[in-house]
């Protein structure tokens, strides 16, 4: 078992029987008392983010996670398929464990966090940025995009998200998956 003094960014631990993720961590030694170190730790089932503060010396369990590349292949019901394209294993992944199921798009690559000793998933990660062809929008009015206005668009994978006026339907654009929020229209 592993103490305080192993604690790093991105280690995976077991606290209080739940799975948590270290995102940021401080070492703390005032001038009185004992040392502690201060965290912020984010719950992998739910993705909360906490603050926590560990005395010095406490007992950590740390977990073994894995980082792998899956491809997205079809929905069936609730459940997402995804395969491993070395070995071709499928795995099915509950909806209630992707942040943002509406930005899947078929043969899509995504990272899948796996608990290691019990070869469950975890976590899955969907690429920063998606393109995708904007399919219904109202369209825009000439002389109006003097503003930085926006207006709602729907693109391919079902998904609403708000662009510019000048966007219009056909087009292709560029998304953010972490924020929703349009980035750029890209070029045929």
């Amino acid at each position: 078992m592993a103490n305080t003094s192993d604690i790093r960014n991105g280690l995976c631990i077991k606290h209080n029987g739940k799975l948590f993720q270290i995102k940021e961590f401080q070492h703390v030694k005032p001038g009185k008392g004992p040392a502690f170190v201060r965290t912020k730790i984010r719950q992998i089932e739910s993705g909360r983010v906490l603050d926590h503060t560990f005395s010095a010396g406490h007992k950590i369990e740390i977990v073994r996670i894995e980082n792998r590349d899956y491809q997205y292949l079809y929905q069936d019901g609730d459940q997402f398929v995804f395969m491993n394209n070395e070995n071709y294993e499928q795995v099915n992944i509950e909806e209630a464990m992707i942040e943002k199921p509406l930005f899947l798009q078929e043969g899509m690559i995504v990272n899948i966090l796996f608990h290691a000793d019990e070869e469950t998933p975890l976590v899955l990660e969907l690429p920063m940025y998606i393109t995708s062809e904007i399919t219904y929008t109202e369209p825009g009015v000439k002389g109006d995009t003097a503003t930085n206005s926006m207006k709602p668009a729907k693109i391919a994978t079902g998904a609403e998200i708000r662009v510019p006026l000048f966007i219009e339907n056909g087009e292709t654009v560029k998304v953010d998956t972490r924020t929703g929020v349009y980035v750029e229209r890209v070029k045929n």
